[in-house]
């Protein structure tokens, strides 16, 4: 039989996308199922205790987050050893196929989510949509997006051209309008960065009595990867499960940006850009003495001192 470390110790990385589909179904398949749905989506389930994450990924997304292209659940599987169900797609898609419908149709005839004490739905940008577009399914579930898009619908969403090619595609018909679908769950967390203009409009059309609504500042397109690369986001789904999530423990968690270089490379990009000379100065010293930096930052602090020097003559 698979067990846990079975599945967490294979190597997926380097497959194409129907390899990948064929060998997670068949680390699977002792204690879950994997099913395909279509071309271009899947289904894979790992059942264990009562608690089920259900993530929406891309293939492409996981070989960029996990060395090994496992889909984020996996480690609250080793970890916490929760039940997971992954719908991952090939590509970005939203999720919007029929066949993606019909399986979350039958989930729900077969009272599935019933079967667990409690759910959580995860996703990140296309994905963050079809969390809380699909967690309609399981009324009481929390749902946890990183800078979800509401909706494609040009109707509602024509100021967002990043994503042309979606325009064709339907997102008024079933599981459509992501905010809408967020009446029956039990609560919603909703992370983005207000520098990126179009995903704060995103964020700002959902509404929840008890969704928590945190900006993740200078963070950018990239607040999956950073959070992970930070140690803050598995933990951000652990204190969901537990209840523990508020504004409070969100914010102590995110104070390991001090230490996340990435970060601290946009927010002196950010200082500079504004002229704000004794913040680069501090922040350059602070980063320095911490041996988090290296030239880019001892080149700033020069730069800012000089400037600083200038101006008072």
């Amino acid at each position: 039989m698979q067990n846990s470390s079975t599945i967490i110790s294979s190597d997926l990385s380097g497959l194409g996308w129907q390899a990948w589909r064929d060998r997670a179904a068949e680390l699977v398949e002792r204690e879950g199922y994997a099913v395909p749905l279509g071309r271009k989506h899947a289904a894979i389930l790992i059942r264990r205790k009562s608690t089920l994450l259900v993530t929406f990924e891309t293939h492409a997304r996981m070989a960029e987050l996990s060395p090994e292209a496992h889909p984020l659940g996996w480690t609250m599987v080793k970890g916490l050893e929760w039940s997971h169900l992954c719908l991952v797609s090939e590509e970005d898609t939203w999720f919007r196929d029929q066949r993606v419908y019909g399986f979350f149709d039958r989930l729900i005839d077969e009272g599935f989510f019933d079967n667990f004490d409690q759910v959580i739905f995860y996703g990140a940008g296309p994905c963050g949509y079809a969390a809380a577009a699909f967690s309609v399914a399981a009324p009481g579930a929390k749902v946890v997006m990183l800078r979800p898009q509401a909706t494609l619908d040009p109707e509602r969403s024509e100021w967002d051209d990043r994503y042309i090619r979606m325009r064709r595609t339907s997102f008024t018909d079933r599981f459509g309008y992501a905010p809408d679908m967020l009446d029956g769950a039990a609560e919603a967390v909703l992370l983005y960065d207000p520098e990126v203009e179009l995903d704060a409009m995103h964020a700002a059309l959902f509404s929840h009595p008890k969704l928590l609504r945190f900006r993740t500042r200078f963070l950018g397109y990239r607040i999956e990867p950073e959070l992970l690369q930070m140690r803050v986001l598995l933990r951000i789904l652990a204190q969901t499960a537990s209840g523990k999530l508020t504004r409070s423990s969100l914010a102590r968690l995110f104070r390991a940006r001090r230490n996340a270089p990435c970060y601290l490379t946009r927010l002196l990009q950010e200082l500079m850009a504004e002229e704000r000379d004794h913040l680069t100065i501090l922040l350059c010293q602070n980063v320095l003495a911490r041996e988090l930096g290296g030239p880019r930052f001892r080149k700033a602090l020069q730069l800012a001192e000089t400037r600083l020097q200038v101006q008072q003559g």
